[in-house]
């Protein structure tokens, strides 16, 4: 089964249109974005298309390139101030601290989970594509609790939080990086969450029959993009995500879902 993304984010975003409905003000949210990178403006333009069908008033501060580190900071105070959840677009300029930018994000505004000194027990929301895998392996019918679980790459956005999601629902998680694991271990593996950001990465000769396959790794290859996993491999898995098309208009809906519980948790 390949898992259609955007018809399912569309689902969400019914969802989601019931409860703007019960927010009786206009929500904010703020967005921060440093430099003029082509790839990074097409993945805030569909943020801000979704804010737009949701009514909420994005609020973005554009710095440029060679901005300092203390500019930066002050754009995400400055959001906090006047909106309901802020994000820090990535990645960042090389000689800025991820950091010391993710920190200054208040935890009843972060709203894509990504402040390093808030363990994970204690956000009130979490990561947006953590949110994604699971909403997709519920939609695939796939069950949890219990199963031999695969997350390549512990970075940020992927692999780390959804490793740490997957655990509290039950899964037996384990870990593939540089470091860590090998590939064989996709081999005895019920779901794989792939987050590598390494364009065929996973081949169909590395992964079991009827294996749930999300991967949420992108990256761009010959001015395409591309996931971690390569095609072919959805004639094995019993789910299958394909990039682009797949987590990524989920994860963009998560962001709202976490701007509205953060308004009615802190507001």
């Amino acid at each position: 089964m390949i898992l259609d993304g955007k018809a399912i984010a569309e689902d969400l975003y019914k969802e989601l249109t019931e409860e703007r409905k019960k927010v009786t003000r206009e929500p904010k949210l703020g967005i921060v974005v440093v430099g003029d990178n082509p790839v990074i403006n097409s993945f805030v333009r569909r943020k801000e298309h979704a804010a737009e069908r949701l009514n909420v008033a994005m609020v973005r501060i554009d710095l440029p390139e060679d901005s300092s580190i203390d500019a930066i900071i002050g754009a995400i105070h400055d959001l906090s101030l006047r909106t309901d959840g802020v994000i820090a677009q990535l990645p960042l300029p090389k000689h800025v601290s991820t950091d010391a930018v993710l920190s200054a994000v208040p935890k009843e505004k972060d709203v894509d989970a990504l402040n390093p000194t808030i363990p994970e027990e204690e956000r009130p929301v979490h990561a947006p594509v953590a949110l994604a895998v699971v909403e997709l392996l519920k939609r695939g019918g796939v069950h949890i609790d219990g199963k031999r679980t695969v997350v390549v790459g512990a970075g940020r956005l992927v692999g780390a939080p959804s490793a740490w999601l997957l655990r509290t629902l039950g899964a037996r998680v384990s870990m593939l990086t540089l470091q860590e694991g090998s590939i064989e271990d996709l081999q005895h593996a019920d779901i794989i969450v792939s987050g590598a950001g390494k364009p065929g990465l996973i081949k169909p000769e590395h992964i079991p029959e009827g294996v749930a396959l999300i991967d949420a790794g992108t990256s761009e290859l010959n001015k395409k993009i591309r996931g971690d996993a390569e095609p072919a491999c959805a004639e094995k898995a019993a789910v299958f995500t394909p990039v682009p098309g797949g987590v990524g208009p989920v994860a963009v809906s998560m962001i709202f879902r976490n701007l509205f519980d953060l308004m009615k948790k802190y507001q």
